[in-house]
């Protein structure tokens, strides 16, 4: 079961790889909020279908007791959410995707250290995989750069709420139904994000069309499927485990870059990568090697 939520995690890490440059291209004609409140809305769309679909395997746990809704415990998740993805998208207009993407993900080391703080026990080879991960990000991601900016500030908020978002959703993720959890922290999303939008930015529907292909996109991909493979796959997973695995989504934005739109990779690039495969490596070593059960 444990490959099977790593798994989930590794495809939902592929997939936010891969929409990433749609979060740059649809802010090219509207504002941040306004682009989280299209996208989040669309997600919702392409979610409750799905959610309709497995209402026969609710009833059915319901019926031998085994059923518990994901209602509230997704309107926690979606505030947590909302404030991580809003500081994201903020950053982004002040800083480089490549900063970004390495501040953000420092969530490698906070997950950790709140699993310290809060009482769990991690092995010595789960802080060894983050430093690497953490290196190899910034062999990815930095390239050399790294005067901050008021957007490496926003992007470091966002890290942090990242952290608490992976946490939570460790919380509740075996407990409640996935699907509904999922589909009530996209729905929190897109209504406070329609609010902040419509309060702070000049709403243009045309423009929202304008950038249909993007919202679409990351709305379908990033926020419908990889946001409910994560809460499957952290059913399975460790949270210090889940951020390592999902911190791959730089490195396959990386490889998306040099495989579709022919972007070089330098050898510090590639250096970056190897680094974070090997992080992710070593964080799974007792599982490879079959020895204890993780702590």
């Amino acid at each position: 079961m444990q490959f099977k939520g790593n798994l989930c995690l590794l495809m939902a890490a592929f997939i936010w790889g891969i929409t990433f440059v749609a979060q740059l291209v649809g802010m090219d004609d509207i504002g941040p909020f306004t682009y989280g409140f299209a996208r989040y809305v669309v997600g919702t769309f392409a979610l409750v279908p799905v959610w309709w679909f497995f209402r026969g395997r609710r009833n059915t746990n319901r019926q031998n007791g085994s059923y518990s809704p994901g209602w509230k415990a997704g309107i926690g998740a979606g505030l947590i959410m909302f404030v991580a993805s809003a500081f994201q998208q903020c950053a982004l207009q002040y800083t480089t995707a490549g900063k970004t993407a390495f501040i953000t993900c420092l969530y490698i080391i906070f997950v950790p250290m709140i699993s310290v703080i809060i009482g769990k026990v991690l092995n010595v080879e789960n802080w060894i995989g983050a430093i690497a991960a953490v290196i190899g990000l910034y062999c990815l991601s930095v390239k050399g750069d790294f005067s901050l900016n008021y957007g490496d500030g926003l992007a470091f908020i966002c890290s942090i709420f990242w952290s608490f978002h992976i946490m939570y959703i460790d919380r509740f993720a075996d407990k409640k139904d996935n699907i509904e959890l999922s589909v009530a922290q996209i729905v929190v999303c897109a209504i406070l994000n329609c609010l902040t939008a419509f309060s702070v930015e000049h709403v243009v529907w045309q423009d929202i069309f304008h950038s249909w292909f993007p919202i679409v996109f990351a709305g379908v991909m990033s926020s419908g499927i990889a946001f409910t493979l994560q809460i499957v796959g952290q059913k399975y997973a460790e949270p210090s485990h889940a951020a390592i695995i999902m911190s791959l989504e730089s490195v396959f934005g990386a490889l998306g870059g040099w495989m579709i739109l022919n972007e070089r990779m330098t050898g510090i690039e590639i250096l970056g990568c190897v680094l974070m495969l090997l992080g992710m490596f070593i964080t799974q070593g007792r599982i490879i090697f079959k020895k204890k059960p993780i702590e």
